[in-house]
């Protein structure tokens, strides 16, 4: 851990400039890219009220472009730009599930590159449209174990390869997606916390917002409880997990939510401190979404309720009064052609998680 920590340094030395020299005075940002950064970090009052600690969620759903992958997209063309990658008017290209590659999306308008995205086919529309919409060139591909060929990151990958003034940005294993929420994202919690906080928990997806945000909390005091969150079918929970088996092996079938759960340790995930990895049903973060929007009108996507679900959890396992911070990832609007579709929720088996009465929320 010592050893990952003093790693940063290097990186910190370029790019600490960088964070902060976009902003300008009074609040006055620089384009695009200045407004990345800096969200709220939210009280929910009624779970707070509830369990008797204090829930705060990392409102990167406030994000220019919608979700915390923000973050990720500029350090990683930042850190492409800085070591001679990638050359004016050139292309950028990912394999993502859609959060990541809309932030590149708008990150490359801003910069003046193409952008590519390889994507699973199984993501929502939603996400698909807007990509366009932003001028991405899209290409949905079979949805394939990452050991397949032909899985969406390999075949970004071959694309980059064969082609001049083209980076693939690598998000699962380019650390330099967690060196972004190590310099920005975790000194946001501290700071707006006041260092007063005793737990973080969220998903990994590229392990990126965990292990940066993770790395710099041990680091400033080593008693702060990192908890890893996993959805359903992912790997993490049984091989970090207190009561986990300690291998690679698969918790139930697979989620309804998108972009996060692993069937591997990415680069970004490597080494970083995880007290303890807990598994989150689905029926739990869909009750818990229809839950804030009810009691908060917060209208987030199903991996920030499944955040905010492993947060109640964390928190009732500490004392009263003791303080918990997660990350609101991205909101609603995205997934509301599934997640507030009555026939869709029925198809999953999930209806029955919604509450009576929210199901008029639902179409």
């Amino acid at each position: 851990y010592q050893r990952r920590v003093r790693e940063f340094t290097a990186f910190i030395k370029t790019m600490i400039r960088r964070a902060f020299g976009t902003s300008l005075s009074n609040g006055l940002v620089s384009g695009f890219i200045g407004a990345v950064g800096n969200t709220p970090l939210i009280k929910l009052e009624k779970l707070s009220q509830q369990t008797g600690r204090n829930i705060l969620a990392k409102a990167e759903f406030m994000e220019p472009g919608g979700s915390v992958k923000d973050r990720a997209a500029l350090y990683i063309i930042r850190d492409a730009e800085e070591k001679g990658l990638i050359q004016p008017g050139g292309t950028i290209v990912e394999g993502t599930a859609g959060n990541t590659g809309i932030g590149l999306a708008h990150i490359c308008k801003a910069r003046g590159y193409k952008c590519v995205i390889f994507m699973p086919d199984t993501q929502s529309q939603e996400k698909i449209n807007l990509l366009r919409n932003l001028g991405a060139e899209v290409r949905p591909v079979p949805a394939v174990a990452f050991a397949d060929p032909q899985n969406y990151n390999h075949q970004a990958a071959r694309y980059a390869e064969e082609r001049e003034n083209c980076v693939w940005t690598n998000q699962f294993d380019n650390v330099a997606n967690r060196y972004g929420h190590f310099l920005t994202t975790a000194p946001e919690i501290w700071n707006q916390t006041g260092g007063k906080l005793d737990a973080f928990t969220c998903a990994s997806g590229t392990g990126g917002t965990y292990a940066g945000v993770a790395l710099f909390l041990k680091q400033k005091r080593e008693s702060i409880r990192c908890v890893l969150a996993d959805p359903p079918g992912s790997v993490l929970a049984q091989r970090f997990g207190v009561n986990g088996s300690g291998k690679l092996e698969r918790t139930g079938d697979g989620s309804i939510t998108e972009g996060i759960g692993q069937g591997r340790i990415t680069a970004n995930l490597e080494g970083a401190p995880i007290d303890d990895a807990i598994t989150i049903p689905d029926e739990e973060s869909i009750g818990m979404l229809f839950d804030l929007f009810a009691s908060e009108g917060i209208f987030l996507g199903a991996s920030s309720a499944l955040n905010v679900a492993a947060a109640v959890r964390v928190a009732n396992e500490l004392p009263p009064n003791s303080t918990v911070v997660t990350v609101a990832c991205d909101g609603a609007y995205r997934y509301q052609s599934r997640l507030f579709s009555r026939a869709w929720l029925e198809s999953k088996g999930m209806l029955d998680a919604v509450r009576e009465e929210h199901r008029s929320l639902l179409i």
